[in-house]
């Protein structure tokens, strides 16, 4: 059990969406909630007070009659849930759920304190809302994401619950749950808010670093089966530059190749008596692709770390509006659901992604063309040439996936279109850009998911199985178990599928 007390950090994130660890609400929390919703239901009985007692957005101009207030949080949140499209995976919706509960329960939003109480029983019961991909513009918040979020709290729309789409209102009576109580403005403060994007954006980031840690080790692993000089990795040569991530990205890559016997050192091969040599049969370096690794995943590692250090500040604030404060007995209206700092990150993480997915692209086409390694048949072929065909048919997915990515890195951060009778008149477009960023990862782990199953080929062929080090070693082992060794053609989809399912799911 983790109980939450209003800041959470990446650990506690994993155990509650990765792990399903359950959650529990810190008292102090629990009073904090429900002082700032006494404190509001007395402060806005005689102002005017947005989305208490006014419409919303461009309609805040219009007054509520006290009686119509509850009425307005129904109709708001009934008239915004309206997406369309896919729906939302559940492990993601999770992570939306746990966002939202968290800037909930800072106590600067006046909600009923049956908000925080459902919305844990919710995340603990695995009682998923179903939430659609497209509806939101990232401005004043996911509002039509977190709508449908809210629609189940107040007991309507429909749920995903053990596997199964069913209502809202048919799930709450077979386990005895009371919608929320609706008091004085729990529509607007559920639905205002960055948290689906910012929910996403958190699970991009923990696929991403998975992702980058297979890419270093397969970086490492190319290097050794093709006996590369192993001087562009050294400590001496990436301290030269100041980049934290270069430097870390080297040490991951020397760790990973310390007991290796195939990778080479210069002083041993090339820097000798070369007076009777005119052309040199060894390559003295090695393609961008192999060599210029830890400058090329650097900065990816740098971005992400960058990434996800911003989206906890955001989990951890306060994103809907108006602002409670307690402190000061006052309430403050602003624009703090606007979705800029996430969808920023999110176009940022995204074109790191593409990249990586850029790298194993070329480091495969480097394994199957044997014009550039020179040691291994065409397309890893274990059989017979001209009638077999080895990877040549996997590459082609690899190439069109990668360049699918090309085209899904163009930024949503500055795709903003005004909306809402111009009252939004900027918007970030983060939940956009965190769903497009969702699809690059799953994109560049199918692209490497073919780099790594030939690779494996590439070790069969030349027979290095016990050359390698430790950790191609296990990571041959753990591949050769899903993908046996093939010499006649075989059908590859199934293959391509179960691998990459195996490295979302599995560290290296």
């Amino acid at each position: 059990m983790i109980t939450i007390k209003g800041a959470l950090d990446l650990n506690t994130f994993y155990k509650i969406i990765f792990e399903n660890e359950s959650v529990a609400i810190d008292n102090q929390i629990k009073a904090n909630v429900n002082a700032s919703f006494e404190f509001l239901k007395e402060f806005s009985a005689n102002k005017v007070i947005y989305g208490v007692n006014t419409g919303f957005g461009p309609m805040a101009q219009y007054k509520i009659k006290d009686e119509e207030r509850i009425n307005l949080q129904y109709n708001l949140i009934r008239s915004h849930a309206s997406g369309s499209g896919n729906l939302i995976p559940q492990k993601y919706v999770r992570a939306t759920m746990l966002a939202r509960l968290n800037t909930l329960s800072l106590g600067r939003s006046g909600v009923h304190s049956s908000v925080i109480n459902l919305m844990t029983t919710l995340i603990n019961k695995n009682i998923t809302p179903v939430i659609y991909e497209h509806g939101g513009v990232g401005a004043s918040g996911d509002l039509v994401q977190l709508a449908h979020l809210a629609l189940t709290l107040i007991g309507e729309g429909e749920v995903i619950y053990k596997g199964e789409r069913e209502l809202t209102k048919t799930v709450f009576e077979r386990e005895n749950l009371k919608p929320i109580s609706v008091e004085i403005r729990e529509g607007i403060a559920l639905m205002n808010g960055t948290s689906v994007m910012t929910g996403i954006g958190v699970v991009n980031t923990i696929y991403t670093r998975r992702l980058l840690n297979w890419m270093v080790s397969i970086s490492a692993s190319i290097n050794e089966i093709v006996k590369a000089y192993d001087d562009h990795l050294s400590l001496e040569l990436n301290q030269s530059k100041k980049h934290i991530g270069q430097r870390e990205i080297a040490k991951m890559m020397r760790q990973h190749l310390q007991d290796s016997s195939l990778v080479r050192k210069r002083e041993h091969h090339l820097y000798t008596d070369t007076d009777e040599v005119d052309v040199f049969e060894d390559k003295v370096q090695e393609y961008y692709s192999l060599r210029c690794v830890p400058q090329i995943l650097g900065p990816v590692l740098d971005t992400l770390n960058t990434v996800e250090r911003i989206l906890f500040e955001e989990i951890n604030s306060a994103n809907d509006n108006p602002i409670i404060d307690l402190e000061n007995k006052h309430v403050y209206h602003g624009g703090n659901f606007h979705g800029d700092y996430v969808s920023l990150e999110m176009d940022k993480l995204k074109l790191v992604v593409t990249k990586m997915s850029m790298l194993a692209e070329r480091q495969l086409n480097y394994l199957v063309n044997p014009k550039l390694n020179d040691i291994l048949p065409a397309f890893v072929n274990l059989g017979t040439l001209g009638l077999n065909f080895g990877m040549q048919g996997s590459q082609f997915t690899a190439t069109s996936t990668t360049a699918e990515n090309q085209m899904l890195s163009n930024s949503m951060y500055v795709h903003s279109i005004p909306n809402n009778n111009d009252n939004q008149d900027i918007v970030s477009m983060g939940t956009n850009a965190a769903l497009i960023t969702k699809k690059v990862i799953e994109n560049a782990f199918e692209v490497v998911a073919i780099e790594l199953i030939t690779i494996i080929q590439a070790i069969e062929y030349l027979e290095v199985q016990n050359e390698v080090s430790s950790k191609t070693r296990k990571m041959y082992e753990d591949i050769r178990k899903i993908v046996p060794k093939f010499k006649e053609d075989i059908i590859m989809y199934p293959y391509i599928n179960e691998v990459k399912n195996y490295i979302i799911n599995n560290e290296i």
